[in-house]
């Protein structure tokens, strides 16, 4: 476990940027020795749980109490992927990671144990076993593995919002194939805007302007108190996703504080 956690610390997950640089070299390697498309979906089944996996930790200063049993769970947050700087080390659950098997980590779910896991900007989904612990930093939800990150479809991104939710034993589990849940937006839902100044929230930021606009059309749908303020913005080679304009910045943090609360989002402040 102190061998993980000094590797997380080390900067757990991909950052994808505009020259497809990976955070300290952590890749997708060389080419897989797999078709990843073909890899399937965990298969959920009967497992213990270690209890070893149980017990409470601190990491960063920040404690964490997992849970002792399976229990229902679904939260939305930030996801990320490791691949090559981890692949062979030790998992918190004593097992090897592997970049190409449909696994991930979480802080609190029981290790073994399964979840969904919902690429909110395109609607795929997987099953995963989790059996590590993380991430640790930029409050993150769930570390996923490679090949999880390519069936999601943001691994060139990096990272992207999901929602989490467990699998419990005698649920029933959803086809591996990926489902489409989110609609697209109706017209002009995700029209562009590129004068306007002011004070503005990012909730996001994407290369694919068909991803950025579903991505409007769920805020608008999962935070309809912000109503037509939230529009996407053309910045060189970006389409962000920004909710405003605000008078100032209070009220500008303000409403940051209640988006992350309600959907794990963490929005910051710009000035454009």
């Amino acid at each position: 476990m102190l061998l993980l956690i000094a590797l997380v610390l080390a900067g757990c997950g991909s950052l994808g940027n505009k020259s497809g640089g990976y955070y300290l070299d952590d890749g997708p390697g060389g080419r897989p020795p797999v078709d990843l498309d073909r890899v399937p979906d965990a298969v959920p089944r009967a497992e213990p749980i270690n209890q070893a996996t149980t017990r409470p930790y601190t990491v960063l200063g920040r404690s964490y109490r997992p849970f002792t049993s399976r229990q229902p769970y679904r939260a939305r947050g930030i996801a990320s992927w490791y691949g090559t700087r981890y692949h062979g080390q030790q998992t918190a659950n004593g097992e090897k990671y592997d970049m190409y098997a449909m696994t991930a980590a979480h802080t609190l779910l029981p290790l073994p144990s399964y979840a969904k896991v919902t690429n909110l900007s395109n609607g795929r989904s997987v099953i995963v076993r989790l059996n590590d612990r993380g991430p640790f930093h930029d409050k993150r939800l769930i570390d996923v593995s490679y090949v999880a990150a390519h069936k999601l479809g943001f691994v060139n991104d990096g990272s992207t919002l999901v929602e989490v939710e467990a699998i419990l034993p005698g649920d029933a589990v959803p086809p591996s194939a990926p489902i489409v849940a989110v609609t697209r937006p109706p017209p002009r839902a995700g029209s562009l805007e590129t004068g306007d100044s002011g004070i503005f929230l990012q909730l996001g930021a994407f290369s694919s302007l068909d991803n950025a606009q579903v991505f409007v059309h769920r805020m608008r749908t999962d935070i309809a108190w912000m109503g037509d303020s939230i529009h996407l913005y053309r910045s060189a080679s970006l389409y962000k996703v920004h909710a405003g304009p605000y008078d100032s910045h209070a009220a500008a943090e303000r409403d940051a504080s209640r988006v992350y609360q309600m959907l794990g989002i963490p929005p910051f402040v710009v000035d454009r």
